[in-house]
């Protein structure tokens, strides 16, 4: 039998989730960005991994890492994974219960990526650290085709930023890239942060505007590997991109759609109704988020080469 961790008794509907959202947001509000840190990564604790998926941490060529493995997996499939946080916090902590789900639904192990945060690291050390932790992978002798992506918010942004790095270098492209509600234009100004703003209980345009200051430090807005809605997106593997309908990055996502499209790239847009940022990461008490993550590992298993 499987072991499986507490399980919170809460439960939230499309209904409550806003407000439970709020609620959290407004605890943090005078916080510092240290103590914000702190309090992300003690998501661990509110939504417990199961017990029975194996943590080890490991050195990716310079960048720390960490091994999510699922019971009874089997061969060198793998996700690599980038958590959100806006370039400024979150860990392969404070995303274990997420990208180990993925991972475990999808029948494969999950390489989760602690890449270097700004301000103290702005662009482009994430990227930089991404394309490490691909290479490493690849050194390990994990072929490209047994290698997915995943990533939510900022860290959907740097997967794609990834997979453009990878490709202009040369070097052999994922199988596939399941992308959470990213965020991929850092000018912060596409029509959803209006039409949005009332009813995204998450971001706000002047917070996010101070992130994305923070991680580019001076860099053009419009540079790709930072904003890759602007990049040529040709030539990508197969992407499925997933954003709620209710949120800011809304336009986002369907942006990047549109711009993988227009050049051939095989993309595949979910507007999820009644949904906020990232909502994958309640899966513990909300049915939505479970039948996102669901749907998610569903479409890497399916293109996934043998």
């Amino acid at each position: 039998m499987t072991a499986q961790a507490p399980q919170p008794t809460l439960r939230l509907t499309a209904d409550t989730l806003a407000d439970y959202i709020k609620e959290r947001a407004s605890s943090r509000a005078d916080l510092s960005l240290a103590e914000r840190r702190a309090i992300v990564d003690e998501n661990a604790t509110t939504f417990p991994t199961d017990a029975d998926i194996q943590i080890a941490p490991v050195d990716a060529a310079g960048v720390p890492c960490e091994w999510q493995t699922p019971p009874d997996v089997k061969g060198q499939k793998c996700l690599l994974y980038f958590h959100g946080g806006g370039f400024a916090f979150g860990s392969a902590k404070s995303h274990r219960h997420l990208s180990s789900k993925i991972a475990q639904l999808a029948g494969m192990r999950c390489l989760s990526v602690d890449y270097r945060l700004a301000p103290e690291n702005p662009y482009p050390a994430a990227v930089d650290d991404a394309l490490a932790a691909y290479r490493w992978l690849l050194d390990q002798g994990i072929a490209a085709g047994n290698i997915a992506l995943g990533g939510d918010s900022a860290g959907g942004g740097l997967a794609v930023a990834l997979m453009l790095k990878a490709r202009d270098e040369g070097l052999p492209l994922p199988s596939a890239a399941v992308l959470i509600c990213p965020w991929t234009d850092l000018g912060c100004n596409r029509p959803s942060y209006t039409s949005r703003a009332q009813v995204d209980p998450s971001i706000t345009q002047a917070g996010i505007q101070a992130s994305a200051k923070a991680y580019l430090k001076g860099t053009d807005v419009q540079t790709p590997l930072a904003s890759p809605v602007y990049a040529d997106l040709s030539g990508l593997p197969p992407c499925l991109v997933q954003v709620g309908e209710r949120e800011v990055l809304v336009d986002d996502a369907r942006d990047l759609v549109t711009g993988m499209r227009r050049v051939g790239t095989i993309a595949e847009l979910e507007v999820w109704d009644g949904m906020v940022h990232v909502w994958h990461s309640f899966h513990p008490i909300l049915k939505e988020g479970l039948q996102a993550v669901q749907r998610g590992a569903d479409f890497l298993h399916t293109h996934m080469k043998p």
